[in-house]
């Protein structure tokens, strides 16, 4: 027979509970509750019992803990600045001529003066001349030399140009003939036979026959026009032909053997490529 261990512990505590009756004593009144209050203690202990004896049974309720994320700030890279390149500038702290070309043999076509500012658009390969926007008006570009010069911007993105070749220099001249007017010169023909442009000129007349000596450093080119006003031309042109006169002397120097030596200049005051021819005739 299957022994019932709850009904065996229900006998047990109604033995001791008569146990505990002395005798004599008279019983108390039985409580008519205290049998189901015996059991339902019974009963939960039993519950109690069985849940720690199999844990499989026992019900555990998981409430999972959601992390709370906080949110870093994200950073932007700051990008690196970037200078804008500037346009390349010139000054001169003495006034500097502009030329068609890097160099004093070639024509001046402007002048950059102290306090002007002009734009580079160029270089040579030795880096002594810039070619620049001209200041003046005439050629659209033109060199000048590095020594007085400041420089503003970005240099180092600018073309070197092959500068072009020096304009040969030439003339030729031919005695026209004696002119008076209580004095008396000589008159000479000049071709321009190159594509120079000359500007000044320079003649030393001598009489070989009284030793006598002349001589006249001119800004342009004089003609004497009798007993009137002479007429200057500025500059003899690339195959273009003037007529010069000579200093003057204060005799008649008619068949007297004479010497005419003549410097034409691609610059003011003598400067410049210089071209000498030298005429020797007898009036």
């Amino acid at each position: 027979m299957k022994k019932h261990p709850f009904l065996a512990f229900v006998a047990i505590l109604l033995t001791t509970a008569l146990a505990c009756v002395q005798p004599g004593a008279s019983a108390p009144a039985p409580d008519p509750n205290a049998g189901n209050t015996s059991i339902a203690q019974t009963i939960a202990a039993r519950q109690t019992e069985a849940a720690l004896n199999n844990p499989a049974t026992a019900t555990f309720t998981f409430t999972p803990e959601i992390p709370t994320l906080t949110l870093e700030p994200t950073l932007s890279a700051t990008p690196d600045f970037t200078a804008t390149p500037t346009t390349p500038m010139i000054s001169v702290s003495e006034d500097t001529n502009c030329r068609v070309g890097p160099g004093k043999a070639y024509e001046r076509v402007g002048i950059l003066l102290v306090g002007e500012t002009a734009e580079i658009v160029g270089r040579e390969p030795k880096g002594e001349y810039w070619l620049i926007r001209n200041p003046d008006t005439g050629t659209d570009l033109c060199w000048v030399w590095n020594e007085y010069a400041t420089i503003t911007g970005n240099i180092y993105t600018l073309l070197l140009y092959t500068p072009p070749p020096v304009a040969a220099s030439s003339f030729t001249v031919s005695f026209k003939g004696l002119g008076t007017c209580s004095i008396w010169w000589a008159d000479f023909q000049l071709s321009n036979t190159s594509d120079a442009l000359f500007k000044s000129i320079t003649i030393v007349f001598k009489d070989a026959d009284t030793v006598t000596e002349a001589r006249l450093d001119s800004n342009g080119f004089i003609e004497n026009q009798g007993c009137g006003a002479p007429k200057t031309t500025s500059s003899l042109v690339a195959g273009g032909n003037l007529i010069v006169s000579s200093p003057s002397f204060a005799y008649n120097p008619t068949k007297h053997n004479l010497n005419a030596k003549i410097t034409v200049c691609t610059e003011l005051n003598q400067k410049g490529t210089c071209v000498v021819r030298e005429l020797t005739f007898k009036p």
